[in-house]
């Protein structure tokens, strides 16, 4: 019986240390949002940094403008500045001095998707909109910051909307895609009246 032990041990610790290796990630990772634009359409939306950052996987000069502002602001509601949906609130906000805004947990679990990013290097995970897949920044874990998660989402101001306490929430991009349209057109039809574009 003596011997099994060490095995059992060293099974589970191999267990835990490859369980950690691994990004928290949803099997979706491969699935298409929701609201797909071309990149033209997307131009039209966002401002020129806005459009680099979250459109082509940029990433925002640390400690500016908007880092300022976001440091400021107090209760409320960050919403994607491509598509409206809900991502973080001030509750789960927090200063870790990286010069980036900070959270240690998504608000609305099913708008961000971690997925794995090797880009440039490095093995990262990085979050993105579910809904638009607009890229928002990078997840960190173990980092020994005080949170109830110990994760850092460090994600770029630029890429968010943030709307105070009792403010309006954005409007929702609208999802264009035929599926949809079909099934406006049926409800319409339905209804006894014509769909709407």
């Amino acid at each position: 019986m003596k011997p099994i032990l060490p095995l059992l041990l060293a099974t589970a610790a191999f267990c835990v240390l490859h369980a950690e290796d691994k990004p928290k990630s949803t099997p979706e990772t491969t699935a298409k949002p929701p609201i797909v634009k071309t990149e033209e359409d997307w131009k039209k939306i966002l401002t020129d940094e806005q459009f680099q950052v979250t459109r082509m996987r940029g990433t925002e000069r640390p400690f500016g403008k908007i880092y300022e502002e976001f440091e400021k602001q107090g209760e409320g509601t960050y919403y994607c500045v491509c598509c409206g949906a809900e991502l973080f609130t001030s509750s789960e906000k927090f200063h870790s001095g990286c010069g980036w805004p900070s959270f240690y947990d998504a608000s609305k679990a099913k708008n961000v998707l971690e997925r794995a990013d090797n880009s440039h290097g490095m093995r990262r995970v990085e979050t993105v909109c579910k809904r638009c897949d607009a890229h928002l920044g990078h997840v960190f874990e173990g980092e020994g910051f005080k949170t109830p998660t110990d994760r850092r989402f460090c994600i770029n101001g630029i890429a968010l909307k943030f709307v105070p306490k009792g403010g309006e929430a954005p409007k929702l991009l609208e999802v264009a895609s035929d599926e949809v349209q079909k099934k406006k057109a049926e409800v319409a039809k339905e209804g006894g009246t014509a769909p709407g574009k």
